[in-house]
C-alpha cells in the first residue's frame, strides 16, 4: 500500500512550475507513495500571540493533515538565494507551539526548481538547514534542483523531457526507501 505523503509546494501561482511538478510526480510515485499537495498559502503569518487555544483553525487543520501523513515533500523555488516566505511560514506554523512540532521524525525529501540553471540551488540548501532543525530525516542523494523549468512542460503541465522524469523517478523511489528507513513507528 502506498505511503501518504504531504506535498508543500513553496509556489502560489497557479501555473507556477512547482506546481506543475508536484502534478507531474503523482504517477510517477504512485505505486509506492501517494502524494498530496498540502494547501498552504491560506495560513496566517505564525505569531505566537495568539497560538493555544485560540489558533486560527486553517494552522489547527495544517497541523492535523501534517501529523496523519508518512512523510513530506517539499517543492520550492528560489526566491532571493532562500525559501519563499510562504514556505517558512508553514513551517514555522508546523514547529510551534515549542515541543509539539508535526515535523519531528517525518521523513522529508527536497526538489527545488526554477527557470535558471541552478535549478534553485540556495533555496534546497537554505531549507534543509530548517529540516535539520526540525528533526526530519532529508534525503541526501540524489539531490533534486530542477533547473530550466520552462522548457520542461508542456501546454497541460505534462513533463517532455524522459531524462527528466527518469531522473525523477528515481528520486522519488529513492525517497520511498528513505521513508521505510526512517518512518516513526519502526
Amino acid at each position: 500500500m502506498p505511503r501518504n505523503i504531504a506535498v508543500l509546494v513553496g509556489s502560489l501561482r497557479k501555473r507556477s512550475y512547482c506546481r506543475m511538478l508536484a502534478h507531474a510526480l503523482e504517477p510517477l510515485a504512485a505505486e509506492k507513495l501517494h502524494l498530496s499537495i498540502v494547501e498552504i498559502g491560506g495560513l496566517p503569518l505564525y505569531n505566537q500571540d495568539i497560538d493555544g487555544d485560540g489558533a486560527p483553525a486553517t494552522w489547527t487543520m495544517f497541523r492535523d493533515k501534517i501529523r496523519q501523513v508518512e512523510g513530506v515533500l517539499f517543492i520550492t523555488p528560489e526566491f532571493n538565494r532562500s525559501v519563499p516566505a510562504v514556505l517558512k511560514n508553514a513551517i514555522d506554523v508546523g514547529s510551534r507551539p515549542y515541543g509539539l512540532s508535526v515535523w519531528d521524525k517525518k521523513p522529508a525529501a527536497v526538489i527545488s526548481v526554477s527557470p535558471g540553471a541552478l535549478g534553485g540551488f540556495g533555496a534546497n540548501h537554505h531549507l534543509r538547514q530548517s529540516l535539520v532543525f526540525l528533526n526530519m530525516p532529508t534525503v541526501q542523494q540524489p539531490e533534486a534542483y530542477v533547473g530550466g523549468a520552462a522548457e520542461l512542460f508542456d501546454e497541460s503541465g505534462r513533463l517532455t523531457k524522459d531524462v527528466t522524469t527518469k531522473f525523477l523517478r528515481s528520486m522519488l523511489d529513492e525517497f520511498s526507501r528513505w521513508i521505510e528507513r526512517h518512518a516513526p513507528g519502526r
